[in-house]
């Protein structure tokens, strides 16, 4: 399956890529390109891959096979371009329990050189402001999820990879992120058919490793993402 990338440049590229964890193959031979600006959904039944894929578009898993490049980066061996360019939102929050949402907001502000009133605005805008300095592990997962939301976005990625982002949120709470994680170049991981697909402009389907999809978004259907799960 050869890339696609429009008139656009690829803000990802990878061509035959792959990844084991021992002997059992957790991807192998993915191959597409992601233009500048746009969003890919990446579905996939559990153990598919997803997460294996988006940690290696974030640096922290190195590639078995093929290549890849990140924002021009050829990983891993360019790996430090790429990352400070970089906002993941994963599994977990990546936040230090013990401090405040504020204190990691304002730590990661100072590794990317990023003024301290970014950090407090952004928790204000997700509803935040109240709690902004109790300690992170007396905070619901919801409430979590939005500072973990805000360190994601705190620098202005050029990428930005997003694991289930509406997770553990309610409806005021996702309405209160969307407009901070809704645009861009992202790779966006969901297990929402109806939602991924309506924030996509291209779709990546992964079963068992292998890419069993990839394809602009008007031309997949529900039923198509709908067979992956089968």
């Amino acid at each position: 399956m050869a890339p696609a990338t429009g008139d656009s440049p690829a803000a990802v590229a990878l061509e035959g890529v792959g990844r084991a964890y021992g002997e059992r193959v957790a991807l192998r031979d993915v191959t597409f390109a992601l233009p500048e600006g746009a969003t890919v959904a990446v579905f996939g039944a559990n153990g598919a891959g997803k997460t294996t894929l988006l940690r290696i578009l974030a640096t922290l898993l190195r590639p078995h096979a093929g290549t890849a490049t990140v924002l021009g980066a050829l990983l891993p061996r360019e790996a430090w371009k790429a990352r400070g360019r970089l906002g993941l939102l994963g599994h977990e929050p990546l936040l230090y329990r013990d401090l405040s949402a504020r204190e990691n907001l304002r730590y990661h502000a100072r590794l990317h050189r990023v003024e301290p009133a970014r950090a407090d605005a952004l928790l204000e805008r997700v509803g935040l402001a109240a709690r902004a300095d109790d300690p992170v592990r007396t905070l619901s997962r919801g409430m979590a999820q939005r500072a973990a939301i805000c360190r994601a976005v705190l620098h202005e990625p050029a990428l930005l990879l997003l694991d289930e982002p509406l997770a553990n949120l309610d409806p005021g709470g996702a309405a209160a992120v969307a407009p901070l994680i809704g645009s861009g170049t992202r790779v966006l991981i969901s297990h929402d058919v109806e939602q991924g697909l309506a924030e996509a402009d291209w779709v990546l389907g992964l079963r068992a490793g292998r890419q069993a999809l990839w394809a602009p978004r008007p031309q997949v259907t529900v039923a198509d993402v709908r067979g992956l799960y089968a």
